[in-house]
């Protein structure tokens, strides 16, 4: 999964992960099914990367007295497996409007709240772009992580039916140099779409992917998210309640 050049996202690409969420479950070719769990189901597909091959080739001229070596490189139609996963998240999340959900999402204040894996976090404008700074805590002996990425959010109209889409994906600016004694992430991938249940609650879909880097196995860095995803939309559904019973919000 290559890591974001930056700039804006599309309109296309907020439309994918809209039709994502009217898919529900619909993961399509070589998606697995990790684990499900409280009404999450996550799923998982090996990342895979073309390869970029140089290449030698001879072209013979006439009169023939001498050959001429030309050297090029050639995107292959073969892919090279990482080791590491990206993944699909697909549930449902009871006693959470929508609106308070998406909003919960992109408040990062209150986030620092409810997250307790972050160290540092908040965003700044750069280009005509929101652009979020986020340092995760990683236990010892291991380097904290930090994400620089561009964030966007969407309310879309689908036949009348209200969406929520947020995008995010990792960039670099200028003003955020990476730090000593932190590793920083290059290659963050995230999608979040989210509806209402026709009930109280929220359906959910998100997309993930990020290569934490360094000397991390990647099947520790799959293990880890096997748990962390369906925990992460659980804390962020609880913190969802909470605020709405402090702003007085009626279910």
């Amino acid at each position: 999964m290559e890591g974001a050049a930056g700039g804006s996202f599309s309109d296309d690409q907020f439309w994918e992960v809209c039709m994502e969420l009217q898919r529900f479950q619909l993961v399509g070719a070589n998606w697995e099914l990790m684990v499900e769990a409280q009404g999450i189901c996550v799923y998982r597909r090996l990342d895979e990367l073309l390869q970029l091959q140089t290449s030698i080739f001879k072209l013979p001229r006439r009169p023939a007295k001498f050959t001429v070596y030309i050297a090029t490189e050639v995107l292959l139609a073969r892919k090279k497996q990482t080791g590491l996963c990206e993944y699909k998240v697909y549930g449902v999340l009871d006693n959470c409007l929508p609106d308070v959900l998406a909003d919960v999402y992109m408040d990062l204040d209150y986030r620092k709240q409810w997250d307790e894996y972050i160290e540092e976090l908040y965003q700044l404008e750069y280009n005509g772009d929101t652009v979020v700074y986020w340092q995760v805590k990683y236990p010892f002996p291991m380097y904290n992580r930090d994400y620089v990425y561009i964030q966007q959010r969407r309310d879309l109209d689908l036949n009348g039916w209200k969406i929520h889409v947020i995008l995010a994906q990792s960039t670099s600016v200028p003003q955020i140099a990476e730090r000593s004694g932190v590793v920083r992430v290059n290659q963050y991938k995230q999608s979040l779409a989210i509806e209402s249940d026709g009930k109280k609650g929220s359906k959910v879909f998100m997309y993930y992917f990020d290569n934490p880097g360094g000397l991390i196995p990647s099947w520790l860095i799959n293990w880890v998210a096997k748990g962390s995803v369906p925990v992460f939309l659980n804390d962020m559904a609880n913190a969802c309640q909470r605020l709405s019973l402090m702003l007085g919000c009626v279910w």
